[in-house]
């Protein structure tokens, strides 16, 4: 299954993506994040000790959570601010955590989460305004590297667009 959660207000995105791509007999889920209220994360590790894969903050991310342990793939749409995702799209990958577990392990000569749920969840990131795409591309594979997992790509949602207009 695919999880894709837009935090812009580009709802147009999603209805593309969904026609042209993901509307093609492929399980997927889509959350209008910019529509919900999610709280950022607050470090308190209450996911790690206390309640183990629950967060404790109760608010529409835990719909978007409860998806995540049957996904293959997560896809996060966000507008950009200072050359990176925008505090929207950050949220995301933040409020995460009760994806992992505190335990480390070794993998590649690093230091890395112990996966709470056995499936693999790779991450591919589309983004609206100016972004350092290399530096997100790294990004993007730091993070899919702590989750035993790969980036499926960083992409301008110009480049989807045009893309799906070839399909057409």
């Amino acid at each position: 299954m695919t999880v894709i959660v837009n935090t812009t207000d580009n709802k147009d995105i999603t209805k593309i993506l969904e026609k042209n791509l993901f509307g093609r007999s492929l399980e997927y889920e889509i959350f209008e994040a910019s529509d919900m209220h999610i709280s950022h994360c607050r470090g308190c590790n209450f996911c790690w000790l206390k309640t183990p894969g629950v967060c404790a903050i109760k608010d529409d991310y835990e719909k978007i959570l409860k998806e995540l342990p049957r996904a293959s793939q997560l896809w996060v749409i966000s507008d950009t601010a200072l050359g990176f995702l925008n505090h929207k799209g950050k949220n995301i990958f933040d409020r995460i955590v009760p994806f992992l577990t505190m335990n480390l392990e070794f993998r590649d000569k690093m230091m890395r989460h112990v996966m709470r749920y056995d499936n693999r969840l790779d991450i591919g990131i589309i983004y609206q305004g100016g972004i350092d795409k290399d530096y997100m591309i790294r990004w993007n594979k730091k993070i899919t590297d702590n989750m035993k997992s790969k980036p499926l790509g960083v992409f301008d949602v110009g480049e989807i667009l045009e893309a799906t207009k070839c399909m057409q």
